[in-house]
């Protein structure tokens, strides 16, 4: 990829708020890697997120927390190698924004000269609008991140819906508006009620991407291997399986094995 864009639609951060005035619904999904990002840039994905997921679906971690600023700079960068048409967006991990505001613009900063993504993702709301506008003002595009945040799993005890109740639905939709304000261009929403999700999308200049938050929000995300059927046993309310990569898979393997077993690979034509 040279210096200039020669992708005229290119997605960018300012596509997303184009997208929402348009009525047009915004799909992402995430990637961690150049082969699998290279696959979903070109079955035309609006957007990849490289999630701190790659804690679990990559590393096998429990949750997102361990997963540290260098490591999501290596796989944002595989991913925007492979990236021509969609917008990357790179998570920005536990522990690299919520010590200050500096930090966090400097940290912000240095994933957009080191990968090449066209935004970050930061988890939280009220307590980090001061760092958001400071890395929007910096010239970096935000997502932000309400609802479930992962980041914050330690702090909920469990992955279970959120804003349930009142109170905690008013201080989300309290966060949302201070995201607005701080100039996020969209804000993704993690299990909450679809009618609270529907009603944070009205009020909000922001696109919002919905992830277990019903059909109501202006795009939809899931994790590439949760979707395409390569994950065990993780089958949330909200999770459709659109293929079954894994079982296509350990096909793939099984065939293999037998035909290195029975010795027909690899043949004479196969052979130098």
């Amino acid at each position: 990829m040279g210096y200039l864009i020669t992708d005229k639609k290119k997605v960018t951060a300012k596509t997303l708020l184009q997208m929402k005035a348009a009525g047009e619904k915004i799909t992402q999904m995430t990637a961690y890697d150049f082969t699998t990002a290279g696959i979903i840039d070109t079955a035309g994905i609006d957007s990849i997120l490289v999630g701190d997921s790659a804690s679990n679906v990559v590393a096998g971690n429990q949750d997102t927390t361990p997963i540290t600023l260098e490591e999501m700079i290596y796989h944002a960068r595989a991913v925007v190698r492979a990236c021509r048409h969609c917008l990357v967006v790179c998570d920005m991990p536990f522990g690299s924004y919520q010590v200050s505001r500096e930090e966090g613009i400097r940290n912000a900063i240095r994933i957009i000269k080191e990968t090449g993504a066209g935004a970050v993702k930061m988890e939280g709301g009220k307590e980090i609008a001061e760092t958001v506008k400071g890395i929007v003002d910096s010239g970096v595009p935000v997502v932000g991140h309400l609802g479930l945040t992962p980041q914050s799993i330690h702090k909920f005890g469990g992955y279970g819906l959120r804003a349930k109740d009142d109170a905690e639905a008013e201080r989300l939709i309290e966060d949302a508006l201070a995201l607005d304000d701080a100039g996020v261009s969209a804000i993704t929403l993690e299990k909450v009620p679809a009618a609270l999700a529907t009603k944070v999308t009205s009020m909000v200049k922001a696109a919002t991407i919905g992830i277990g938050a019903g059909s109501g929000t202006d795009g939809q995300v899931l994790v590439y291997a949760d979707a395409l059927g390569m994950t065990q046993g993780f089958k949330p309310k909200f999770l459709r399986q659109f293929a079954n990569v894994g079982k296509c898979m350990t096909e793939g393997v099984q065939e293999y094995i037998k035909c290195v077993k029975e010795k027909s690979f690899p043949s004479d034509a196969e052979a130098y």
